[in-house]
């Protein structure tokens, strides 16, 4: 995806884990951070504590969801998704994209993944792999920060 562009239509999961949302119920009050992660991903889980900070610390200025992206046959089971949920507190939505349609949509090759979009809908960070939470936080509080000056 491209700066700018606006947040695919969160359709196509096989399965919705901790709720189900919509692109609409995102798009308009306040800024959406979409993670990828996969049961496989070593490093999504050491990130995982810190995703799981930004959704404690501003929960109520930023929408997180969750997106499984599988890597392999192996990732595919549902209730290693869901064990591994639990065991890293991954308490948000999960997208579950076991045939890989959001992330066709988000043009996204790897895990993790990280998309910051502002209220609007518009995409106005990503960035991929594990170290660089420093610069996530930077992104997500600049996306925070405007966000409160327009209201």
């Amino acid at each position: 995806m491209k700066l700018r562009e606006l947040m695919p239509e969160l359709t196509g999961a096989t399965a919705w884990l901790n709720g189900e949302v919509t692109k609409d119920e995102l798009v308009g009050e306040k800024p959406t951070l979409i993670h990828f992660w996969s049961v496989s991903c070593h490093l999504c889980k050491e990130a995982m504590p810190q995703v799981n900070e930004f959704r404690d610390t501003y929960k109520d200025k930023l929408n997180v969801v969750a997106v499984h992206m599988p890597r392999s046959e192996d990732d595919l089971n549902l209730d290693d998704i869901k064990q591994v949920a639990e065991e890293h507190g991954i308490s948000q939505p999960i997208f579950v994209d076991s045939e890989l349609k959001l992330n066709d949509a988000f043009q996204n090759q790897y895990v993790p993944a990280y998309f910051v979009f502002d209220k609007e809908g518009k995409l106005r960070h990503s960035q991929a792999g594990g170290s660089g939470m420093k610069m996530l936080e930077k992104r997500v509080n600049r996306v925070l920060d405007e966000n409160e000056k327009a209201e």
